[in-house]
């Protein structure tokens, strides 16, 4: 995939930028910088997309580029939002809450055209569903230091792999941008060279 116009991933997550790598699309990565505390009463689907449009927006203020990706991923666990722990006690209580049990992996996106103004904003979930998991695995786990920027204090495709007994839904996704989607609002948006 070649594109027509520059690109912008608006996130420091390396996982997000290898993704849109593996599509083949070339873009620059500049992080966005906003408050990404959840408003009282939001739902997650309303948070993950109002904070994927704000670092898309926040970002292409800055400008550099015509179309800017934002994306967030928050982990819901019965009825709570899980971001990213805040110290390693708090990603065992995590995981502790996540063990032998089925949850969501919510990422927003937005995907910002600078030039016209326009932007497309949309959520994917995906189910996860875990082992059961004892207090060693969950210790060992915690003391990589993998679980501290990763909501819900795990990565699928690394230290936390063998976690998950099953999926339901986009495996990109999981990791933190679904990648499907995702490519299909750029071509929408005409992103790419002969859409537009």
């Amino acid at each position: 995939m070649v594109n027509n116009s520059s690109i912008v991933l608006a996130s420091a997550s390396p996982r997000r930028a290898e993704l849109l790598a593996s599509a083949g699309i070339i873009f620059t990565v500049v992080p966005g910088d906003i408050n990404e505390t959840p408003l009282p009463e939001e739902e997650p689907v309303a948070h993950v997309l109002r904070l994927a449009e704000g670092k898309a927006r926040e970002v292409a203020s800055r400008g550099g580029g015509r179309f800017f990706i934002g994306a967030d991923t928050i982990v819901l666990c019965a009825g709570e939002i899980m971001g990213k722990p805040c110290d390693n006690a708090d990603a065992g209580r995590m995981l502790r809450r996540l063990s032998g049990r089925t949850h969501q992996v919510i990422t927003g996106f937005a995907v910002l055209d600078r030039m016209s103004g326009k932007s497309l904003s949309r959520a994917v979930s995906t189910d996860v569903t875990f082992k059961p998991l004892d207090d060693e695995e969950i210790s060992a786990y915690v003391s990589t230091g993998c679980p501290l920027d990763k909501a819900g204090a795990y990565a699928i495709q690394g230290g936390a792999a063998y976690m998950v007994e099953k999926i339901n839904g986009s495996y990109t996704n999981v990791v933190g941008l679904p990648l499907c989607e995702v490519v299909a609002t750029l071509r929408e948006m005409g992103a790419f060279k002969g859409d537009a």
